[in-house]
């Protein structure tokens, strides 16, 4: 897989981190990356993404916790790199070629996020993103700001600003910019 670049258009409202950033108002649509983590599918808002890479090596940094890789220098800026399974509690991805890793911008910040695969660009209708339910105290849960059903899979929309947020002290877990 080659680095393709998914740049807004010039006349497109600035990017922001949840999945509602991206309605139509004429139409009341929304449109994110739909991506694979194993058989769990996941979504963030496509005006967020900046680019998907192929994994490549990245740079430890000592000290960070498990789910961040490390940095990676992308054309001059350092990106740290969020392995998205390792976040959600499943254990550390074993990286391969096939792996991918999707550049957003969120807060400012260039964040890099590890997945297993790209599937698909989906636009639904904003009222068909149902809340999270609250019955199970899962880490995931936490990190996802709305579900939607599309062709019968059930995909997670990931709020970006959250999954940034350490789990002990609330701080920002990746770099300045």
């Amino acid at each position: 897989m080659t680095s393709a670049s998914l740049s807004p258009a010039p006349d497109s409202r600035p990017p922001a981190a949840g999945p509602e950033a991206d309605v139509d108002p004429a139409a009341g649509s929304v449109e994110f990356i739909n991506f694979a983590i194993g058989a769990d599918q996941y979504g963030v808002d496509i005006m967020s993404v900046r680019e998907i890479k192929e994994w490549s090596n990245v740079t430890h940094l000592p000290k960070q916790p498990d789910y961040v890789r490390g940095v990676l220098n992308l054309r001059g800026v350092v990106v740290p790199i969020i392995d998205l399974r390792c976040r959600f509690g499943e254990g550390l991805t074993e990286c391969t070629p096939t792996h991918i890793m999707i550049i957003v911008h969120v807060d400012g910040r260039q964040i890099g996020l590890l997945a297993d695969r790209v599937l698909d660009i989906v636009s639904v209708e904003q009222g068909a993103i149902q809340p999270v339910p609250t019955v199970a105290r899962s880490s995931r849960v936490r990190f996802l700001s709305g579900l939607v059903t599309v062709e019968d899979a059930m995909i997670a929309l990931i709020d970006l600003v959250r999954l940034l947020f350490d789990d002990n002290d609330q701080s920002a877990i990746v770099l300045d910019a």
